[in-house]
C-alpha cells in the first residue's frame, strides 16, 4: 500500500516525502508543479503531474495505485495574495479539497492528514494558542483553511472516514543533509528573505510593522522545523492507520521570537549584516501566535528536535549556501 502526498513537490510536502522514502514506504506525489519543484521530489518515489481540482486526474491516481492513506498540502497559502485575491484562494483551496474527498469516498480510502495552519485562530484570546480557542481568521487563507477543516469534519460524520488537521505555526528551516530547502517565487517567508540579503541576493528585508503590542513592536512568531513538521506528518498517518480518532492538533515549539529576533539571529549565524528596513503592516498578520502543541505530544507521541531559532536558521543557510537560486529560478532584488 502507498501514501499519496498531494503537493508533495512543494517545500513541506518534499521534507516529508523524503522522510517517508527513507522509512520505506511507497510514496506517490501529486503536483501541479505551479509552486512545487520537480528537483524536490525523491527519486524513489512515483510522481503524477496534475491538478487536484481535475477528478479524473485523481480518480486516474485511485485506480492505478494501491492508497491507503493521503497526505493534503496543495494549497495556496501566502497571507497577503490571499487578501488581494481571496477567491484565487477560495477555488484552490476549497474546490481543490473538495475534488479529493470526492476521489476518496468513491475509491473507499478512508484516512487523510491535512496540512492546515495556525491562521485559523486569527488573533488569539490567549497566549500560547490551544486547540479548543476560538477561531476566527483575520486573512482569507486561513478562512479557507478553516472551511476545509469543516469540510473533513463533516465529510467524516457522513463518509467512513477519518482525518487529522495538523495547524502548524511558522515552518522553516532545511532538510539536515541540505539537499531541500524553502524556494518559493516571489519568496514571501521571513527566514529566506533574510538569508537572501546575506547571500546578496537581494540588497534589504522588510520588517513589515514595527508598532505591534509586542516588547519590540515587531511580529512574534512560533518557528518549526519543516523536518519536525514532516514527521508530525508521518506520525499522524500512522496514528489513523492504526485506529485513531479524527482529531486537531497544533503543531509548535510553544516558544515566541519577534521579526527583530530572528533577524538578529540570522545576522549572527550568516555573520552577515543583513540590512533591514521598517515597512508598513501587512494586511491579516496577527501580532502573536505561539503554540500550545502538548496535545500532540501526548496523542502522537510528536517530539520537535530542532527547536533553537540557531539550528532551524542555521540549516536554512546550509540550504541557502548551497542553493542561492533555490532549485534554479533567479531570485530578483527587491
Amino acid at each position: 500500500m502507498s501514501i499519496l502526498i498531494l503537493g508533495g513537490a512543494g517545500y513541506i510536502g518534499s521534507h516529508t516525502a523524503a522522510e517517508l522514502v527513507k522509512k520505506g514506504e511507497d510514496v506517490v506525489i501529486a503536483d501541479n508543479l505551479q509552486t512545487g519543484h520537480a528537483q524536490a521530489i525523491p527519486q524513489k518515489s512515483c510522481f503524477y503531474k496534475g491538478d487536484i481540482r481535475n477528478k479524473s486526474f485523481l480518480d486516474r491516481i485511485f485506480e492505478t495505485e494501491q492508497i491507503d492513506a493521503v497526505i493534503h498540502f496543495a494549497a495556496n497559502s501566502v497571507v497577503a495574495e490571499s487578501m488581494k485575491f481571496p477567491l484565487k484562494y477560495y477555488d484552490n483551496n476549497l474546490l481543490g479539497t473538495l475534488t479529493v474527498l470526492d476521489s476518496m469516498i468513491e475509491h473507499g480510502v478512508e484516512n487523510i492528514v491535512f496540512s492546515s495552519t495556525a491562521a485559523v485562530y486569527g488573533e488569539p484570546e490567549s497566549i500560547p494558542i490551544k486547540e479548543s480557542c476560538k477561531t476566527e481568521p483575520s486573512n482569507a487563507y486561513g478562512e479557507t483553511k478553516l472551511a476545509m477543516e469543516k469540510m473533513f469534519k463533516w465529510a467524516s460524520y457522513a463518509h467512513n472516514l477519518k482525518f487529522v488537521s495538523l495547524r502548524y505555526f511558522n515552518a522553516c528551516g532545511a532538510s539536515i543533509d541540505g539537499n531541500i530547502g524553502e524556494d518559493h517565487f516571489p519568496e514571501t517567508h521571513l527566514i529566506p528573505l533574510i538569508l537572501q540579503a546575506a547571500n546578496s541576493m537581494r540588497d534589504t528585508v522588510k520588517i513589515f510593522g514595527t508598532d505591534y503590542d509586542t516588547h519590540d513592536g515587531t511580529c512574534i512568531r512560533d518557528y518549526i522545523h519543516v523536518s519536525d513538521l514532516a514527521n508530525a506528518h508521518i506520525l499522524a498517518v500512522e496514528y489513523l492507520k492504526s485506529g485513531g480518532k479524527s482529531d486537531v492538533f497544533n503543531l509548535g515549539n510553544g516558544h515566541g521570537f519577534s521579526v527583530k529576533e530572528i533577524i538578529d539571529t540570522a545576522r549572527k549565524i550568516t555573520a552577515h549584516p543583513i540590512p533591514a528596513i521598517n515597512a508598513e503592516r501587512r494586511a491579516g498578520d496577527p501580532s502573536v501566535l505561539i503554540a500550545d502543541s502538548r496535545k500532540a505530544k501526548n496523542i502522537l507521541g510528536w517530539i520537535p528536535t530542532h527547536s533553537t531559532p540557531d539550528e532551524i536558521i542555521a540549516t536554512a543557510w546550509n540550504w541557502h549556501q548551497k542553493h542561492p537560486n533555490g532549485f534554479g529560478e533567479k531570485i530578483l532584488k527587491s
